[in-house]
């Protein structure tokens, strides 16, 4: 790992070598295409002298090419969710202060991104090459959070984060130069940019990226040459519902090495169906913009519905209480709050030293997310500790088992578990669901989940929904739900 990381994110740029690298709908690049576009475009920007760009990031080869450019560059990249609405853009924008815009030409840019200079990604290939990357510790992408809590933060993510991520997440998946990656994801975050196209750029494979999920379209490229296959648990519920009455689809995933989910917790029932039609199971693993990955099923080792595997190479991953005890016992049981150390970290909170302080906990970051963790030191994540624990009669419940409970029955086809003050427990578990057909009772429901887990984790309220609000990675947006 150490040797690739001395080259820079993208050694095999200097190969000049016409293996296909990227491919779109409309276009695709060879290494020696994309070696000669984006290094002409990351000498532009280094004569620029500027210390920030955005990226109005479209799922398209402009964004990739621009993106890859920047880091060639040293020059730090902010990607743009092109769904964003004004007052986050406006926060965004005044908060990074890029330099210019990168975006492709026939792309209308909002009056925040129109002000600044613009640059148009052009495709047209450069006879000057890229002069070296920068080091490890060089500012690379800037990725800014959901803002759940208040305005979003800019997370500074350094070429050597990323590297160490990519490269580790390779060893555990097995993913060399001969895996063809196959995914339709928005390409302004960590998963579909620095997973799904730093990722096999750096391993030196393909990436062929659907431009927008289809089921149809993604099993004739996966039948086609695909070999892995990214997604978030909203297109692996579309593919479960499917794939059993779809040979196309079932053949296509059959064939492929590697099934892998992340953003948000896959349902277990959507692990079976997909693993009944096809013998595939559906690795997940977890990460957050501040940490990148930090854990994941083996690619082949036991296979675990439900949890998300250990910790990946340099990861260091420990369980806390509530008093900061770390937790030792690995009984699948003790739920504590997930710390991480590693090369994989963010280094700071872009303008916010307070917050990037308040982060860690003697040199630790703390997640926010808990989980336990069982024998075989796989973890299993049940939540976030201020939206997903649920303090209720005395326990402390995590909302995804019951999630996962309530999914298995016949009638539920989405839901999401809150808690709500209670005079008597402290908390009432709150069941909001999306019926699939006739709605069940709330006594149905609540002596299924008694019957699967234990009575006190039933839940005292359901609430019937037509959908549930989620954000563009397919995340629920608990915050959103209210009685």
């Amino acid at each position: 790992m150490s040797d690739q990381a001395s080259a820079g994110l993208f050694p095999v740029l200097e190969t000049a070598s016409s293996k296909l690298a990227l491919s779109f709908p409309d276009r695709s690049l060879s290494y020696a295409e994309l070696a000669a576009v984006a290094g002409g475009l990351a000498n532009s920007l280094r004569a620029t002298g500027a210390s920030r760009v955005a990226v109005w990031a479209t799922s398209t080869l402009e964004t990739s090419v621009g993106v890859v450019a920047a880091l060639l560059a040293g020059v730090p990249v902010v990607p743009v969710n092109p769904k964003i609405g004004e007052r986050e853009l406006a926060h965004i924008v005044a908060d990074s202060a890029p330099a210019l815009v990168l975006a492709e030409p026939a792309a209308q840019l909002p009056p925040e991104l129109a002000a600044l200079p613009r640059h148009d990604v052009d495709l047209s290939p450069s006879p000057v090459a890229a002069t070296p990357e920068p080091n490890d510790a060089a500012p690379a992408v800037i990725v800014y959070t959901s803002g759940t809590t208040g305005l979003p933060k800019g997370v500074v993510l350094t070429q050597g984060a990323i590297a160490a991520t990519l490269d580790a997440v390779a060893d555990i998946w097995q993913w060399t130069d001969e895996d063809v990656l196959v995914h339709a994801l928005p390409l302004f975050h960590v998963h579909g940019l620095i997973l799904g196209i730093l990722g096999p750029l750096r391993r030196g494979g393909s990436v062929r990226h659907l431009g927008r999920f289809d089921t149809a379209e993604l099993a004739n490229t996966l039948a086609d040459d695909g070999t892995m296959l990214f997604g978030v648990p909203t297109m692996y519920h579309r593919i479960a519902l499917e794939v059993a009455d779809a040979p196309a689809l079932a053949a296509a995933l059959r064939g492929a090495r590697l099934l892998v989910s992340g953003s948000a917790a896959l349902p277990v029932t959507d692990h079976q169906r997909i693993f009944e039609a096809t013998g595939q199971h559906v690795v997940e693993r977890y990460g957050m913009s501040e940490t990148l990955m930090n854990t994941s099923v083996p690619a082949r080792g036991p296979a675990k519905p439900g949890t998300v595997g250990v910790p990946l190479h340099g990861v260091e991953l420990r369980l806390v209480d509530e008093a900061g005890t770390t937790i030792d016992t690995s009984d699948g049981e003790t739920v504590g709050e997930i710390h991480v150390r590693g090369p994989n970290l963010f280094t700071e909170y872009l303008n916010r030293p307070d917050a990037t302080a308040a982060a860690f906990v003697d040199g630790w970051f703390a997640t926010g997310d808990v989980a336990t963790r069982d024998s075989d030191g796989y973890i299993r994540i049940v939540g976030r500790k201020a939206t997903d624990i649920i303090k209720s009669g005395g326990y402390k419940i995590g909302a995804g088992e019951i999630e996962n409970a309530l999914l298995e029955h016949p009638a539920v086809a989405e839901v999401a578990v809150t808690g709500e003050p209670d005079d008597d427990l402290g908390e009432r578990i709150v069941a909001w669901v999306v019926p699939d057909g006739t709605p069940p009772t709330e006594r149905e429901l609540a002596d299924h989940v008694a019957r699967l887990l234990t009575p006190h984790k039933r839940p005292r309220v359901v609430r019937f929904q037509e959908s549930l609000p989620r954000n563009d990675m397919g995340k629920v947006m608990k915050r959103a739900l209210h009685g």
